[in-house]
């Protein structure tokens, strides 16, 4: 018999498929386990949805919710468009450039057990060599928005930070910008032995006031001796600030925001194939050894869930910060005075939005209830809400179709 195979399946789908073979589930923390257990479950009728009647033809169709998860491949693009249109206030008229900061795979062990402390770690030790960089180099405060990946095209552990920077900076005490060449902001290398400076040196005081964890084969690394020659052994090659050609202007630093802050570990079209009797699932990636060619990965599903898995964040850690004139003290004053500066004429006063927005909603898929939106039947514009089915479990207000 052969087997059924589901193409272009979800992420749901896999991890049901995975989750139905408790015997090959791989050992995840209870943190991750939710937040698998709540992607599986997206978009299902385990979740509740909505119930719609179609006017023109009289049948029925239930929408159900999304997970709204920020893990969740099929639910970020309304996450994303809302922090989007919250970004626009922050854009400056100047050029930006985007630089990558990236942390040696001999760092993975440490961060898997240790990722709270080591991610933050990250952001602290390239936003201070960008901060020094932008005073040393211009006397002025520039702006930062950093963003971390951990991942690479094969879903293992790959972690840097995307920093998108200001052209220039802003000088308080002589109110005046002063502007990067169009071409070069800072020199990488000069970054990089900066950087790594900033970040080893962090380690070992983490190190020193016993703030990392070592487990398993990781206690080999516990003693001082042993650490430090870990270190050493870090510094053997330089670390890697990779700079990328810079932005035209806001709407492409826009555009490129869209596609990078909440971008998953897998988006829902590298997902080729499910073979649910075999236990596979096969993923589009780019081959970056062989000049980013296209390839099919094929991996057994407990194989598949362990590196989804690795990034999976801590639970409400921060993965887009801003720092310098973005920071979040003093921000909305701040971007008011610089705007002023670069548009002489009379500005809007600067409003400050919230850079994260708050869990969205539960999409139903189809929109808000009562649009006029097209019934998946007969295609008439004519769908209505008629009632709000909730969560097995649980109660849901009633439904007042009467208002």
């Amino acid at each position: 018999m052969a087997s059924a195979l589901i193409p272009s399946p979800t992420l749901a789908q896999v991890l049901a498929a995975a989750w139905a073979r408790p015997d090959t589930w791989p050992s995840l923390s209870p943190a991750q386990g939710r937040v698998l257990h709540t992607l599986r479950l997206c978009r299902t009728p385990a979740l509740g949805g909505h119930q719609y009647r179609c006017t023109a033809c009289g049948r029925e169709h239930f929408v159900p919710h999304s997970c709204g998860n920020r893990h969740c491949p099929q639910c970020q693009g309304a996450a994303a468009a809302a922090w989007l249109e919250a970004q626009e206030a922050l854009l400056l008229p100047v050029p930006y450039f985007h630089l990558v900061f990236t942390l040696p795979h001999g760092l993975n062990p440490l961060i898997r057990q240790n990722r709270r402390t080591l991610y933050t770690l990250l952001f602290n030790a390239a936003s201070q060599t960008l901060l020094t960089f932008g005073q040393n180099r211009f006397d002025a405060r520039i702006g930062i928005t950093a963003i971390l990946h951990t991942w690479g095209q094969n879903l293992m552990d790959h972690y840097h930070l995307h920093c998108l920077v200001t052209g220039g900076g802003w000088q308080a005490e002589r109110e005046r910008w002063v502007s990067a060449s169009a071409r070069f902001l800072f020199p990488v290398k000069a970054l990089a032995t900066v950087f790594q400076a900033k970040y080893l040196v962090g380690l070992q005081r983490l190190f020193q006031r016993g703030e990392l964890e070592f487990h398993g084969e990781l206690q080999a690394w516990a003693t001082p001796a042993a650490f430090a020659a870990q270190v050493r052994e870090l510094t053997r090659k330089p670390w890697v600030v990779y700079a990328k050609r810079p932005f035209a202007g806001p709407d492409q630093v826009l555009r490129y925001v869209g596609r990078y802050t909440h971008r998953v570990a897998l988006s829902p079209r590298r997902l080729l194939r499910l073979d649910p009797d075999a236990g596979t699932v096969s993923f589009d990636y780019k081959d970056y050894a062989d000049g980013g060619r296209h390839r099919t990965m094929t991996l057994r599903l407990e194989e598949f869930v362990r590196r989804f898995a690795l990034h999976l964040l801590p639970e409400r850690f921060t993965k887009i910060r801003h720092y310098g004139l973005l920071a979040n003290r003093g921000r909305q004053e701040r971007l008011a005075r610089v705007q002023a500066l670069l548009a002489p004429a009379p500005a809007t006063a600067v409003t400050t939005p919230t850079l994260l927005p708050t869990r969205p909603t539960p999409s139903t898929g189809l929109g808000d209830p009562d649009s006029g939106l097209r019934c998946p039947y007969c295609g008439a514009s004519a769908l209505v809400l008629v009632a709000l089915v909730p969560r097995p479990g649980r109660r849901h207000p009633p439904f007042d179709d009467t208002s």
